[in-house]
């Protein structure tokens, strides 16, 4: 009963701490391998034209990853068929080789910043695509299977006028 009760506090805890997200998505790998060709897909219709927005790549890793960092290339297409493409580095350890990010256990979740002071200001779908870019060092071919990464999200915070 007591395990129950703290359960119900924490998570009334988290989901009033991250009540300014609009957009929060993961989708899982399988197998928790993200094979170089594989594009994990987000698909959101902001209904606000005029708010302030973060957007922040999600990343859920285990202890199979093997690099310090992370290369993604990221996608975003408007509703009127514009596209913006950024190719991203992220620092995945500290200098001592220790896994950044949240979690006690071998299960890692960073959140990755992507773009801030966003404003989705045509109405309708956006898409945006998210592609690993990694290659081991020396070689032009990339990794096929970048094995540690169980989960790639996508979360879109609301700006805050007080923030």
């Amino acid at each position: 009963m007591r395990k129950t009760f703290l359960l119900i506090l924490v998570t009334i805890s988290i989901v009033s701490c991250n009540n300014n997200a609009t957009f929060d998505v993961y989708k899982s790998l399988p197998n928790s391998m993200w094979h170089k060709d594989s594009i994990v897909n987000f698909k959101f219709s902001p209904i606000d034209t005029i708010s302030r927005n973060n957007l922040f790549i999600n990343l859920r890793n285990n202890n199979d990853y093997q690099y310090s960092n992370l290369f993604i290339i990221v996608d975003i297409n408007f509703p009127n068929n514009t596209s913006f493409i950024d190719t991203l580095e992220y620092e995945m350890t500290d200098t001592q080789g220790n896994f950044l990010g949240e979690g006690l256990t071998d299960l890692k979740e960073n959140k990755l910043e992507y773009k801030t002071n966003v404003i989705f200001p045509i109405t309708g779908e956006y898409n945006i695509n998210i592609q690993q870019a990694m290659r081991k060092s020396g070689t032009v071919e990339g990794i096929a299977n970048l094995e540690g990464v169980t989960d790639i999200g996508l979360r879109i915070e609301k700006i805050k006028s007080n923030d």
